[in-house]
């Protein structure tokens, strides 16, 4: 019996991109487009798009061979009400992916200053 795969349909490139940045989803770059405008309003500050946080570093095992560092890389980065938000726009599938949990998770754990925002849609 043969499983049946299901193809991921991403938007094209062209409707995923704002001013020469090109989101992974239609709903990143919207929100992106929100998060622009609370800037400008004041609401956020010091906005930044694609943040890599190192998770865990890279390191030799027992055996000599090297182990690649373990980084989680957050859509978005802001300043709201004097706290730094990370935020990562997820759909209902893609948030309880176990790679994704186990992330996040760790940069909770690793980062407790920052205010993670999970942003389901």
């Amino acid at each position: 019996m043969q499983g049946r795969f299901h193809k991921y349909n991403k938007s094209s490139k062209e409707n995923r991109t704002y001013n020469g940045i090109v989101f992974d989803s239609k709903t990143e770059m919207n929100r992106y487009l929100e998060l622009l405008q609370l800037e400008r309003l004041g609401t956020v500050a010091k906005l930044m798009c694609q943040v890599e946080f190192e998770l865990q570093p890279a390191f030799t095992d027992f055996s000599g061979k090297k182990q690649r560092a373990i980084n989680y890389i957050a859509d978005f980065v802001y300043v709201k009400g004097g706290k730094i938000i990370v935020e990562d726009v997820k759909s209902n599938m893609t948030c309880t992916l176990p790679d994704y949990r186990l992330k996040k998770k760790m940069f909770m754990f690793k980062y407790p200053q920052y205010q993670f925002f999970e942003n389901v849609k």
